[in-house]
């Protein structure tokens, strides 16, 4: 198998893209929609994402406003947020479905700080994960001289470092976000 730079950068940018997803359904005291990215709605017998049975909009700083497509699904929407990890208590009037966000306290603000750093340091063990794979395929390939070798275990290194370094812009931004009342 001959080393291939491009699909160690797509395997390092999709621990960075994870990383994004997986931060963005953190609650940070702000009306967020990508909060409400993981949860699925039981719809005509089958299980879909919200975002595909309903309009999510934000019209306030702590308000996200839910309008269902098909009104049938309503309460099953009110279900799913209450069975979810959230911890938000859905309004319905009928029509839509109101989901007020509380203000978090300092102590819960350092928790998902916490959570934040724990899912950063995931997303740097799969990138890792990946320079070591490549560097592997580099010194495994016979053909390559030794010089070449040498330059791409340098290129693998550098890609690393840029990706850990973006990977730990994420999570300051994020825990900046979180932090910031």
């Amino acid at each position: 198998m001959a080393f291939n730079l491009t699909d160690a950068k797509t395997r390092m940018q999709g621990a960075q893209d994870a990383l994004k997803r997986e931060l963005g359904s953190i609650r940070t005291g702000r009306a967020n929609p990508h909060i409400l990215d993981r949860l699925e709605v039981e719809y005509y017998g089958s299980m879909t994402p919200l975002k595909q049975v309903a309009s999510i909009s934000v019209p306030e700083a702590r308000l996200l406003l839910i309008t269902p497509f098909d009104k049938s699904v309503l309460e099953e929407i009110v279900r799913a947020i209450n069975m979810s990890d959230l911890g938000l208590n859905p309004a319905s009037d009928g029509n839509i479905v109101r989901l007020a966000i509380p203000q978090m306290t300092e102590e819960g603000r350092k928790d998902l700080a916490k959570q934040v750093k724990a899912e950063a340091e995931k997303a740097k063990v799969s990138i890792r994960n990946v320079r070591r794979d490549a560097m592997d395929t580099v010194k495994k390939d016979k053909e390559l001289p030794e010089d070449d070798v040498r330059n791409a275990e340098d290129d693998v290194q550098k890609l690393t470092d840029e990706n850990i370094k973006a990977i730990d812009a994420i999570a300051n931004e994020k825990e900046k976000e979180l932090l910031t009342i």
